[in-house]
């Protein structure tokens, strides 16, 4: 159980010796325990807002190196508690003065961007070919725009490749959804859609896993190379999840829909945007922990591995590209 959510609102987290006890209500409205969670089977917690975990519950974790993060009714990520990061503070001086060098960020970013068109072609040529749909056409625009990534100059002229791609690859990407579920355009806030809502909190759980993950490692998080360092964001770990969206969000979107984990029945509408509802939530975090946790044999890699290794690697793999710029690939799928 590497993450365990707590999606009830008005649950409260406790501790009892080594577990954690998760006290909320049951079908008659007693209050009752809905889970006992061994803290030594688990890697880190999420909480709806609404959420009250106490202190001595809170410490438990932190000390454990257990990072909790609580989420907003919509999905989006609040905040949290982190462990106390290590003290690299020569580390993060490397981090500053090699965001400061734009050929460094340039290097970096186009790996980013190459590894995700990359990601983005495999998922669209593994979709047509299990179909047995010709997809030649769009294939072969994907792989045009893989060439000019290579040769960029700019990080503006790398997020003008990245935007064509991806505005070639989403449409492709949908029209293998369920007829049920439309999806015409990205739209994020509000998502608009099932589809988009979907996108949204599995990026979202990406996000702050990936954050959780650069903070452990001493570096600074905010600290953007494709995304501009920016107040109010996280703009390394944006970077970071770049090519893991194909791979993780858009995969796991499509798979919950084609095979009817999810229905209209675990969505509700809200200020004109459409949001997983706490049932639907608690689905999804399932389907995202399966796949994150799944092993399979990376050619990339040429050993057997998880998504979530790769992530934890690619983090790993940037901060000794700070000493080695040679020393970072970002993650491509088989």
């Amino acid at each position: 159980m590497p993450t365990a959510c707590v999606s009830t609102p008005g649950c409260q987290i406790r501790l009892v010796s080594e577990r954690l006890q998760v006290h909320g209500r049951d079908e008659s409205g007693d209050s009752t325990v809905l889970r006992e969670i061994p803290i030594r089977d688990l890697d880190r917690l999420l909480a709806v807002e609404g959420t009250q975990i106490s202190g001595e519950a809170l410490a438990t974790l932190l000390r454990s190196g257990i990072p909790i993060a609580f989420l907003g009714w919509n999905g989006r990520y609040l905040g949290g508690f982190q462990p106390t990061p290590p003290a690299h503070g020569a580390w993060r001086l490397r981090q500053y003065q090699a965001t400061l060098d734009a050929g460094f960020c340039l290097a970096m970013a186009g790996r980013l961007v190459a590894a995700k068109v990359y990601n983005q072609r495999r998922v669209v040529q593994r979709l047509a070919a299990n179909r047995g749909i010709d997809s030649s056409g769009d294939l072969g625009y994907l792989d045009a725009m893989l060439r000019e990534v290579g040769r960029a100059s700019s990080i503006e002229t790398l997020r003008g490749y990245e935007g064509a791609a991806s505005a070639r690859y989403f449409p492709v990407w949908a029209s293998f959804l369920p007829s049920g579920f439309p999806f015409d355009r990205r739209s994020t806030r509000p998502p608009l859609n099932p589809v988009n809502a979907c996108i949204s909190f599995g990026a979202t759980l990406l996000y702050y896993e990936t954050v959780s993950a650069i903070h452990a490692r001493g570096l600074d998080p905010a600290l953007g190379l494709l995304h501009a360092t920016e107040d109010g964001r996280w703009s390394l770990a944006l970077d970071l999840i770049e090519p893991f969206r194909p791979v993780l969000v858009e995969a796991l979107a499509l798979d919950v829909f084609s095979h009817q984990i999810l229905n209209p029945s675990h969505f509700r509408p809200h200020e004109g945007g459409v949001y997983l509802n706490d049932e639907g939530r608690a689905k999804f975090v399932v389907q995202y922990e399966r796949r994150m946790e799944r092993q399979f044999m990376s050619e990339f890699v040429g050993h057997r591995t998880t998504l979530r290794q790769q992530l934890e690697d690619s983090v790993t793999r940037f901060k000794s590209a700070l000493a080695d710029s040679t020393a970072f690939e970002a993650f491509i799928m088989n």
